[in-house]
């Protein structure tokens, strides 16, 4: 379903996909792009698509700026007005949200919550960007270790902009955060040819990560438990 929703920048585009099994999990993801590409790039359609076959409605969305057909991000006051709206937007339909993104949209979703803009159930953060490109020296999580609600740290172990061993440390000074290590994967997850393995693989088991976290944070009720798709 294509929406367009208004935010104090413009109406930017959706994408809210629910699954029609009666199994449908009450708790929705809000899955938001990183700085390079939109809602359309591959990787996130293939996200989307992996976990709504998983019972998950699931919605993404474009940034102003990529909604206007800019390449450089937005800055942070702005992505959080968009980010916060759309949010909103999806809380309307689905009262438990699930903040998740890829790299900057996850980064984001972590400073909205901590700002106290938007009451997320959980935060899922695939391939956080704790090293900004050409820097050499960490971002500050200060603001995501006030974060009482479940935190999920999705990394490859060759991921550049968020080195496995900082970002682990991280997910352990969180109040309740959760390490899972891609193998073998990049920034977005791909594999090295060697290993055998595809980008699609890494997807599949970022979102069995995902829906097996919403289980196991949701107290093991509702459709995922039952739908056969978490590991």
């Amino acid at each position: 379903m294509a929406l367009a929703i208004e935010t104090v920048h413009g109406v930017v585009p959706c994408i809210l996909e629910v699954p029609s099994d009666e199994h449908r999990d009450p708790v929705a993801v809000l899955l938001a792009h990183g700085a390079g590409a939109g809602q359309q790039h591959p990787w996130m359609v293939g996200m989307r698509e992996r976990l709504v076959a998983r019972g998950v409605p699931t919605m993404t969305f474009e940034y102003a700026y990529t909604a206007a057909g800019r390449r450089a991000p937005d800055r942070m006051p702005k992505l959080l007005d968009v980010h916060e709206a759309v949010a909103t937007r999806l809380a309307e339909d689905f009262p438990s949200v699930v903040l998740a993104g890829k790299s900057m949209g996850g980064r984001v979703g972590g400073h909205l919550v901590a700002d106290g803009r938007f009451p997320a159930f959980g935060l899922a953060y695939l391939g956080y960007p704790l090293v900004a490109l050409g820097a050499s020296e960490p971002r500050s999580t200060v603001h995501i270790e006030t974060i009482e609600q479940p935190q999920l740290f999705v990394s490859g172990d060759r991921d550049r902009l968020g080195p496995i061993d900082m970002v682990t440390q991280v997910a352990r000074s969180v109040p309740h955060g959760t390490m899972v290590v891609i193998e073998g994967g990049d920034h977005s997850f791909t594999p090295l040819k060697s290993s055998g393995r595809t980008l699609g693989d890494a997807l599949d088991v970022t979102a069995d990560a995902l829906v097996g976290w919403m289980v196991e944070i949701e107290g093991g009720l509702g459709g995922l438990a039952q739908a056969g798709g978490a590991t």
